[in-house]
């Protein structure tokens, strides 16, 4: 059937409609995208990064053994336009593992590029293990520092389960197979064992911090009763060097490696699973607006910090308890 001139004009416009509309589609979709990247901070620094600059990064929260830090902390070490680095911690500690394999990540960058600890809320535990790691470290006078120890924790159920009228029977190669277990009450042998394997960890970590902080043994133990102390009391014993924040630090860094004061301190972050534009409350906050949802940014925070931050620590821990 052949189509009358108005038939055809009438589908060329139609056509011409849609192109039209698929085009405004793609760049309505491109501007969100594009939107969405500035919001959540993304495109900040980038052309920053590839200039001569001070690498800022943050260590926060329980330390665990973060395959993502570790990479950060590598890929720091091999970026020739970074000049220095200064670390942020606020850490109640975590794994003793965590803050081992940190600290020899930090170690190995400080053997290429000055590297500079400032203590934010506080440094505890394997958090402060971690800031030994650096060149040199400064604290807020209120900031926490110290917590040098390790221990290690099990739940004990047996008391609920004799209540309830449980039992629980295991057939095991040997006594110390599998213990301490929360079924059964840990016998002294067990008790003994376990205290073995924390006080070995123990006295590597007061080595590690009479090495460090260029103090004898003695004077490191007399440290490590899992005391805290302030800014001002750990400068007086040593466990860091100046009182003051990351313009301190940097100083230092100026004053006695040579840095040049012209640089900018750029923040660099871990590239984690998830962390994309969507992962940022103000990209979600934004993006929900734009849909005519409100939503609050303090409330999208804290239960983003929520899921992140309930975390299973395993094995033993040199963690801040308060």
């Amino acid at each position: 059937m052949a189509l009358s001139t108005d038939d055809i004009i009438d589908r060329r416009h139609l056509r011409k409609k849609i192109s039209f509309w698929r085009v405004s589609a793609f760049l309505l979709i491109a501007v969100l995208i594009v939107s969405l990247f500035y919001s959540s901070g993304l495109f900040d620094g980038l052309n920053k990064q590839n200039s001569d600059h001070i690498a800022r990064i943050k260590i926060e929260g329980t330390i665990t053994n973060d395959a993502p830090l570790l990479a950060l902390l590598k890929k720091v070490k091999d970026e020739k336009q970074i000049k220095a680095v200064v670390l942020n911690i606020s850490s109640p500690g975590g794994t003793t593992v965590g803050g081992e394999t940190i600290f020899e990540a930090v170690r190995a960058l400080a053997k290429v590029k000055p590297v500079a600890t400032s203590v934010g809320t506080l440094a505890a535990s394997a958090g402060y293990m971690i800031a030994t790691a650096s060149d040199h470290i400064v604290a807020h006078r209120s900031s926490l520092v110290g917590s040098i120890g390790v221990l290690f924790q099990f739940p004990n159920f047996s008391g609920m389960m004799e209540k309830i009228g449980v039992e629980y029977e295991t057939i095991k190669s040997t006594p110390l197979k599998a213990e301490p277990s929360p079924f059964n009450r840990t016998t002294p042998e067990e008790r003994a064992a376990i205290d073995r394997v924390v006080q070995d960890s123990y006295q590597w970590f007061v080595d590690l911090v009479a090495d460090r902080r260029n103090m004898s043994k003695a004077d490191a133990l007399k440290l490590a009763d899992g005391t805290i102390y302030t800014g001002g009391q750990a400068v007086e014993n040593g466990l860091i060097d100046f009182v003051g924040g990351e313009e301190a630090a940097i100083k230092w860094m100026v004053s006695s490696r040579d840095i040049d004061t012209s640089l900018k301190v750029i923040e660099w972050k871990p590239d984690r699973p998830g962390s994309n534009i969507l992962s940022n409350p103000a990209a979600i906050v934004w993006l929900a607006s734009q849909f005519g949802i409100k939503l609050d940014n303090g409330d999208t925070s804290q239960l983003q910090n929520f899921i992140s931050r309930r975390l299973f620590l395993d094995g033993l821990q040199s963690v801040w308890i308060n």
